[in-house]
């Protein structure tokens, strides 16, 4: 992966939000403010245009994390923005990046996040979705699988994992204060979670741009 590449990514990123933002405002609406899906194509589009024509793969990354950040509202654009922004430094100054340095990257992004949000795995957050990308993401590296297929399998994980918010009860931000109503609902930062892993895993498999 390239510095194209990353760019790339964060633009297929910010397709997928906003092609889905309708079904995100209405799992937030169920469960939060209902703005998640708005908000969050809003940061990605403010990241696209961010984005330096000439730059090294993490500083993609950092710019658009900084750009989610200044233009997301919510607790989203913060936790997109560290995640991004963490990724980017994990990478550093490196030109290339293969399977290893890129698992590194979202294992900075995940810590990132637990970190600024405090949630952990059951808490019915879009940690439920990204902690099994990252293990799965790192369980095909040691398996030796190519950087596309170990996108893959984070992607797969990711949507798993999110579809598991749907029996969780909401223990963190607004969904929380619904107590056992929030049960049955798909968490919206879950779901946005597994576009984002997705689209990582379209753009390493050569599609999308």
């Amino acid at each position: 992966m390239n510095a194209a590449m990353a760019a790339a990514f964060v633009r297929r990123a910010a397709r997928l939000v906003t092609a889905d933002a309708d079904r995100l405002t209405r799992l937030d609406a169920a469960v939060g403010d209902g703005d998640h899906g708005l908000n969050l194509s809003r940061g990605f589009a403010a990241a696209v245009e961010a984005l330096p024509e000439a730059a090294l793969p993490g500083k993609v990354l950092i710019a658009a994390g900084r750009a989610i950040v200044s233009k997301t509202g919510g607790a989203s654009g913060p936790l997109y923005g560290t995640a991004l922004r963490r990724a980017g430094k994990a990478l550093g100054d490196a030109e290339e990046i293969d399977a290893a340095m890129l698992g590194a990257a979202l294992r900075a992004a995940l810590e990132g996040v637990r970190e600024l949000g405090q949630a952990a795995e059951g808490d019915k957050t879009m940690v439920d979705a990204l902690v099994p990308a990252v293990v799965a993401y790192e369980a095909a590296l040691g398996k030796g699988e190519s950087l596309a297929e170990c996108a893959r399998a984070a992607a797969e994980a990711a949507e798993v994992g999110a579809e598991a918010t749907v029996s969780m009860r909401a223990r963190k931000g607004r969904a929380s204060y619904l107590g056992e109503r929030s049960v049955g609902h798909l968490d919206p930062g879950a779901a946005s979670t597994v576009l984002v892993l997705r689209a990582l895993s379209d753009v390493a498999a050569g599609e999308g741009s």
